[in-house]
């Protein structure tokens, strides 16, 4: 990822629904726990409010429109939804994590009746108010859980030193009470016990919550939509093909042939004073020795660069955990396909993770980074995530640009994500056809 200063501050946008920490206890001391509860609790009350509003001005506009007096309410009406939704994203982006961009189409230009039918003809309007109109629904089966657990679990907590003050009788829920020191001790398994679901029941609700607003509140586009996406013709591709080859013709002429023709200077040297004066001749023989390993070691990246032997004999999975391995900071690789793909995509793959891993080494400050590559829908999807300083973006003859050449000889795209301050997640996308 080239380094520099992005020419605005991007949104990032994480698709993937964060699971957080795992167990009850990595639960209970993430703060997304609890910036979920208030949502889970209030979103009914939001819903209500916009299920209201809609199913009461909706059918009184659409009454009025053949009047043309409901249209302009009809576009108010548009753009009220619109705004429920867009705080809808903001809402879920802050309990959840889960960062959508609004999805709407450019709107049009002009007569404001165009620009309503270009709202009315947006799938996301629509897609809008279906989740508004799912909301109240939803939102009451989370308000309904979430009370219960969560007031259960607060009943528990408090009864046992109300009871050893001295009060007598604290009733739990419904019939259940707390009378007595045994009584108040039960309370403090059971307190745990039901806080434990609560945790679970929160998470589980969140991730739910977070798919259905991506489902509805999102766009359809790739995983890092909103995010520069770098889409490169065959021809700018042809170009870094041959950029590339010219750029191995140069490492050979300027590196390994030199050292090699060193190397049988030496070595003439040698052959001349092997007589005459034997210690220069071990000189020059070691020095051609040096200057032979040398040319070995020149020729052996020049190959890596060109295909490294390990991703034709073991496959990408090995080749990336040998990447990660060679990086210096912690690389996490996950690597789940079924079948080997092809072998331009399996290469191309390859050298995007390790072009993206070499610049955040460079550039990015990160510590630590993840390499995920999976299958869906047809294509390999290949993620580099690292949590450096971010602002990468791509410029004409940077690595990304030419990541995202590299991509297009496969027919792929390349996806940039990387807000100031990170972090910073590549995408690519690779058809693959077996």
């Amino acid at each position: 990822m080239t380094a520099g200063t992005a020419p605005a501050a991007r949104t990032p946008l994480r698709l993937r629904v964060p699971l957080g920490p795992n167990g009850p206890l990595g639960m209970l001391v993430d703060p997304m726990t609890w910036r979920a509860v208030p949502y889970l609790l209030g979103s009914v009350f939001h819903g209500m409010v916009c299920l209201a509003v809609l199913a009461s001005v909706i059918p009184f506009a659409l009454t009025l429109a053949v009047l043309w007096v409901g249209a302009p309410l009809l576009a108010l009406t548009m753009v009220a939804a619109r705004g429920a939704a867009m705080l809808e994203r903001r809402l879920v982006r802050l309990a959840f994590g889960v960062r959508i961009p609004d999805p709407y189409r450019p709107g049009m230009r002009g007569n404001p009746l165009l620009r309503c039918g270009g709202a009315l003809a947006d799938p996301a309007t629509w897609k809008d108010l279906l989740y508004l109109a799912l909301l109240p629904v939803v939102g009451l089966v989370e308000f309904v859980v979430s009370a219960i657990l969560w007031a259960v679990t607060l009943a528990l907590l408090v009864a046992p030193p109300l009871v050893l003050s001295g009060r007598a009788g604290v009733r739990i829920v419904g019939d259940l009470t707390v009378d007595g020191p045994a009584g108040a001790l039960m309370c403090v398994p059971l307190a745990l016990g039901v806080l434990v679901v609560a945790l679970y029941a929160t998470r589980g609700m969140a991730r739910l919550h977070g798919l259905l607003a991506v489902a509805l509140l999102g766009s359809k586009g790739p995983s890092v939509a909103g995010a520069p996406r770098l889409s490169a013709s065959r021809a700018r591709g042809a170009d870094a093909a041959e950029a590339e080859r010219r750029r191995i013709e140069r490492d050979l002429h300027d590196g390994a042939q030199q050292r090699l023709l060193s190397v049988a200077m030496d070595l003439g040297r040698a052959q001349v004073k092997l007589d005459s004066d034997p210690e220069t001749a071990r000189r020059l023989l070691a020095q051609a020795h040096e200057g032979a390993k040398a040319a070995i070691a020149e020729l052996r990246d020049l190959a890596r660069g060109i295909h490294p032997a390990i991703l034709s004999d073991r496959g990408l999975d090995e080749a990336l955990s040998a990447l990660a391995a060679r990086a210096p900071v912690r690389v996490a690789v996950s690597v789940k396909i079924a079948e080997r793909p092809p072998a331009a995509v399996e290469s191309t793959a390859y050298f995007v993770v390790a072009e993206a891993l070499t610049n955040m080494v460079k550039h990015s400050g990160a510590t630590e980074a993840s390499v995920r590559v999976g299958l869906r829908e047809g294509k390999v999807v290949v993620e580099v995530r690292d949590n450096g300083s971010g602002g990468a973006f791509a410029r004409p003859g940077g690595g990304l640009a030419g990541l995202a050449d590299r991509a297009a000889t496969v027919d792929g795209v390349l996806g940039v994500d990387s807000p100031p301050g990170g972090p910073t997640v590549i995408r690519a996308e690779l058809p693959c056809e077996w």
